[in-house]
């Protein structure tokens, strides 16, 4: 995906940035200017900033401060708050794990040029970050700050000790790795096709103390409610972000839907079709994205994941997830 006009970034990066430029003693104002950001514009949650200014930005902060490590520099002032929503989110969340599948599906509320997933192995569970079909010109540092911000926030909401068991980047190797591996630990691999944070797994399941469920869910529904203005121009998303607010109060049916957008079925309908899509097919996919994650988080019975995905009975849910994965939820939660 090239970097185009239409990708945005959630202001508050920038704030981020121009704060580590103040406290390095740099007026960010000229470089605001120059890369065309309005200083009004920055840390404001109602506004999001072009990713190519923001690119811009990061070069131009490279070249006054000197300092080809400033993404992890400016990391290391991150704040939950930077996020909003989704930060307070995190800090409630109930495992490592849960955090990690915050990021993941609500990633577009940072960025929209990335791919997040979620990956699991025997041994860990990692969160990867894609970003597709890099140029030559594309800036590294805005990605180090980005990976360091996130594992900054895992270290907050489950221990500052907290590193990954091995961290892969897709940025060139740099001259200077101390930086690095005083940021992710020793384990690194540098030019690699992802960025790639990877967390122990029994760590990554381990409750954690500052857990609030319904503090989650408030917060959740923050960050449900802001991608549901961003995209009210696109209903796909509209409806994932309705289905995923429905979810724990049961299945909700197409016109459930269209009720809540504020139209018709029919016009729904149509609308989806135009997206080459339909309603029971966003459904049943954001069902499975949501148990897939669910699963592996070995605090949640299946009752509560049955629950939190709109199934009356668990003997729905198992069958539902059968036919998504070929197998049982408990025979896939020991295989992984």
């Amino acid at each position: 995906m090239a970097i185009t006009q239409e990708l945005t970034t959630i202001s508050s990066v920038a704030a981020l940035l121009v704060q580590t430029l103040h406290s390095l003693g740099h007026d960010p104002a000229p470089l605001l200017k120059k890369a065309g950001i309005d200083e009004q514009d920055v840390g404001n949650p109602a506004t999001r900033i072009p990713t190519v200014r923001m690119q811009v930005l990061w070069r131009l902060a490279l070249d006054v401060t000197g300092d080809p490590a400033l993404g992890l520099v400016a990391a290391r002032q991150f704040q939950p708050a930077v996020l909003h929503g989704l930060g307070f989110a995190c800090l409630a969340s109930d495992t490592l794990h849960d955090v990690l599948g915050r990021l993941v599906r609500y990633s577009r509320m940072l960025n929209e040029l990335p791919d997040f997933t979620l990956q699991e192995s025997a041994a860990t569970t990692d969160l990867v970050v894609q970003l597709p079909g890099l140029g030559p010109d594309f800036v590294h540092a805005a990605m180090d700050m980005g990976m360091a911000a996130f594992l900054r926030l895992c270290q907050i909401t489950a221990g500052r000790d907290l590193l990954p068991v091995h961290t892969c980047l897709q940025r060139p190797t740099p001259v200077n790795t101390t930086a690095y591996e005083n940021m992710f630990g020793p384990s690194i691999d540098y030019e690699t096709d992802s960025n790639r944070l990877c967390f122990d797994k029994s760590t990554a399941l381990a409750p954690l103390s500052t857990s609030h469920p319904e503090l989650a869910r408030l917060n959740d529904q923050t960050v449900i409610d802001y991608l549901a203005r961003y995209d009210r121009s696109n209903i796909t998303m509209q409806v994932r972000s309705r289905i995923i607010e429905q979810l724990p109060e049961g299945r909700p049916s197409q016109g459930d839907i269209a009720t809540r957008l504020n139209t018709s079925l029919r016009s729904l309908q149509r609308k989806l079709r135009e997206q080459d899509t339909s309603y029971k097919e966003l459904l049943s996919d954001t069902q499975r994205e949501l148990a897939l994650i669910y699963i592996r988080d070995s605090n949640r019975s299946i009752g509560e994941i049955t629950y939190l995905l709109g199934f009356s009975e668990p003997s729905n849910f198992t069958r539902a997830f059968k036919r998504w994965t070929g197998q049982s939820p408990a025979g896939y939660r020991e295989s992984h």
